[in-house]
């Protein structure tokens, strides 16, 4: 393929991507809106599905600590994911300070505040933008990933995504929206849960919420009650502007 051949290709992608990216698609019925919701409260709520589906969340929680990082001037050194949807975000700079603190508490909020931002897009009609902007941000976590699991898992989730959003019939790209967008929102506040009910048992010391507790002197429990505040506070939020548009 001729360079002129390539570089016409590329710009007719980028060209389709951005058209349908900025291009407001029909809101679904009230009905369909309750439906995507549901389908997401249940793989969050359904212990063999959420499981494998965890996955996502980690992508987006480490995803915000480095990101977190780089805003406040750390110098990030890398991101693995691992099988049992735990993962490791490796940065350098002060080990106390604002810096830290802010990429500490950014793991627990970043899938809320990912799926808030969504929620405002489909809210004023933009499902495709949110297929393209999650594309978008896997893009930019494949750069910082440092394992081959987390190679895999970023690589198959951007091409589920940009196929669906490149072939996918419309009413099946505006669910998908959806249901990704609310379970974002939902699934950022059962690891909170979990990870108390694991801290009650002993079974954690060194988890985000305890780094936090040694860098401010809160207590884990506090930082806890604030995450799920802010978490359930995100979802509600959320799904005002999802079926507000309907």
């Amino acid at each position: 393929m001729s360079d002129s051949v390539w570089l016409t290709t590329v710009s007719h992608v980028i060209a389709r991507v951005w058209s349908s990216a900025i291009t407001p698609t029909p809101t679904p019925g009230r009905p369909v809106l309750l439906v995507c919701a549901g389908t997401a409260l249940a793989i969050v709520l359904v212990t063999p599905i959420w499981r494998p589906a965890r996955n996502a969340i980690s992508l987006a929680h480490e995803g915000s600590h480095g990101l977190a990082a780089l805003v406040t001037g750390r110098q990030l050194r890398g991101i693995q994911l691992h099988s049992d949807t735990s993962g490791v975000t490796l940065s350098r700079g002060r080990p106390t300070g604002f810096g830290m603190w802010l990429t500490a508490v950014a793991g627990y909020i970043g899938p809320s505040l990912i799926g808030l931002c969504a929620a405002g897009l489909l809210g004023r009609g933009y499902a495709m933008a949110v297929l393209w902007l999650l594309v978008v941000l896997l893009a930019l976590l494949l750069l910082q990933i440092r394992n081959w699991y987390g190679l895999f898992l970023v690589l198959f989730s951007a091409a589920a995504l940009v196929a669906l959003a490149w072939f996918g019939a419309p009413d099946l790209r505006s669910a998908a929206a959806y249901v990704v967008t609310w379970f974002l929102l939902a699934g950022a506040v059962r690891p909170i849960v979990e990870l108390q009910i694991r801290r009650a048992r002993g079974e954690t010391s060194q988890s985000d919420v305890d780094q936090l507790a040694q860098l401010t002197g809160v207590p884990g429990l506090v930082w806890v009650g604030m995450l799920l505040a802010a978490t359930v506070g995100g979802l509600f939020l959320g799904t005002t502007w999802m079926l507000g548009a309907n």
